[in-house]
């Protein structure tokens, strides 16, 4: 099920919200969002765009955003790098991605000068019919910034059947 493991934690790549617990007055000001660090921002924008790539079938972004040394752990197994990746599971991942809808529910991530993490939570609904699952999915991605530009250089996905009722 290493498809399907990977699948929901691209779907965490995805951007999430976050939700107020209450409403505001009619007459009271919404206060304005934290400022994001925009090394930050850029991080996250890289998962978001590897999430879209993955989910289209688009190799060559996939291939741009992935270090080539790559380590992506995921179902208790392991992809040494990004040729061997891409040589193995990145077509079956695409497709099961391609087919699915996928939720974003949280989203958390730091920068340390060249390093980010990003870490998603998601919700991956895939097949119709008797074939129809819901994956609850988590990612976390590891970056580094080379000259400029932030390189995705671990990945660990990991997912799990959502239980009837849960929400």
């Amino acid at each position: 099920m290493k498809s399907i493991s990977f699948a929901l934690a691209t779907a965490l790549a995805c951007a999430a919200g976050t939700v107020s617990a209450h409403e505001p007055s009619q007459h009271a000001t919404k206060p304005a969002a934290p400022a994001m660090d925009p090394a930050m921002r850029e991080a996250i924008a890289v998962v978001e765009q590897f999430g879209t790539a993955l989910k289209a079938a688009d190799m060559a972004t996939v291939t741009r955003l992935l270090d080539e040394r790559v380590l992506i752990l995921e179902s208790g197994g392991a992809e040494r790098s990004r040729e061997e990746y891409l040589g193995h599971h990145a077509i079956s991942d695409a497709a099961f991605l391609g087919g699915a809808t996928i939720t974003p529910k949280q989203r958390s991530a730091q920068v340390y000068g060249d390093t980010a993490w990003v870490g998603s939570e998601s919700e991956i609904r895939a097949g119709q019919g008797k074939d129809a699952k819901t994956l609850l999915s988590t990612e976390t991605m590891v970056l580094r910034r080379v000259s400029g530009a932030w390189k995705i250089v671990h990945i660990h996905w990991s997912s799990r059947p959502k239980k009837a009722g849960a929400p």
